[in-house]
């Protein structure tokens, strides 16, 4: 990741700590005075917040190491497996959430403070506001692990929300609605859930080398055989290394092309590739002889 994306996504990443540390003091301090059981649960995801965005930063910050003899690919799946560990903190959170508001659920206790919802109306706000700006850089940056750190936002958003929705319940129904508290944390579980797994299944098919969409493979493909003296591309495979990709090719030139001759198409081919698609950080190519009828058919020479 070169300087300049890699400072971008630290900035954000620094700006959702600091407001997460503030407002996860502030959401526990009115959960607890409060009598809010939702504001409690979403004080606990936002402290899990704080941790996710020490995650991001030493992930981007391992990520933007160069290759080292130890790591001749480089640092980029610690970007990938950062972005694993912040699912797994959602998970866990909504485990947590929900244990914790199915307990409360049949035990009578006093309704919500109508105080609390200001907290809240503020967070979602707030955290809204962080997603959106998130989200934009992660995606300009190509960064999963600071996109997968706006959904932290954005669940917090939405956990807060549904927060203040039990709150207001709780206020207008009195004693015999003080459970909707208790139900919309349930609510916030299953949201952070879904947005836990929703970032870890994409993170563990990248450590599995899982294949990027086809249409990416498709276009390499193609933007190869666009060189002249290619014959034609038998198979090309793409993996991602963080936020870049690696690609496998095996072209087929003119069966008696020297080995200088196959060796400039090559270079040519990964050139082509590197500046049509600025994600692929490299290319490794394996040259064969194309059929004899296939030069035939498409005109090739011995000479590209």
């Amino acid at each position: 990741m070169s300087s300049g994306r890699i400072q971008r996504s630290l900035r954000v990443t620094i700006l959702g700590g600091v407001t997460n540390g503030l407002l996860a003091s502030a959401k526990l301090a009115g959960g607890v005075l409060g009598h809010s059981q939702a504001l409690v649960a979403d004080a606990v995801e936002s402290f899990a917040d704080i941790l996710s965005s020490i995650i991001v930063w030493r992930g981007l910050v391992v990520a933007s190491q160069p290759p080292d003899a130890e790591h001749p690919y480089g640092h980029g799946r610690a970007e990938t497996i950062a972005t694993a560990a912040i699912a797994t903190l959602l998970l866990m959170a909504a485990a947590g959430i929900a244990v914790s508001a199915a307990r409360e659920l049949f035990v009578p206790h006093t309704p919500p403070a109508p105080w609390t919802l200001a907290i809240l109306i503020g967070v979602v706000l707030l955290k809204e506001g962080l997603f959106r700006v998130a989200s934009r850089i992660g995606h300009e940056t190509r960064s999963t692990v600071v996109v997968s750190d706006a959904w932290h936002h954005r669940s917090d958003a939405i956990t807060s929300f549904a927060a203040a929705v039990g709150i207001t319940a709780a206020w207008v129904g009195g004693p015999a609605w003080a459970a909707a508290d208790d139900v919309a944390a349930l609510f916030a579980a299953g949201i952070i859930a879904w947005n836990g797994w929703r970032l870890l299944r994409p993170a563990l098919e990248d450590l599995m080398d899982a294949a990027p969409d086809p249409a990416l493979s498709a276009a390499i493909q193609s933007t190869a055989e666009s060189v002249p003296g290619v014959v034609d591309v038998e198979k090309v495979l793409v993996r991602r290394l963080g936020w870049e990709l690696l690609a496998d090719m095996h072209l087929r030139v003119v069966p008696d092309m020297t080995v200088a001759e196959a060796h400039r198409i090559a270079h040519r081919v990964k050139d082509a590739v590197r500046e049509a698609h600025p994600a692929v950080r490299d290319v490794l190519i394996h040259i064969e002889p194309a059929h004899p009828q296939r030069t035939a058919e498409f005109g090739f020479d011995r000479n590209p």
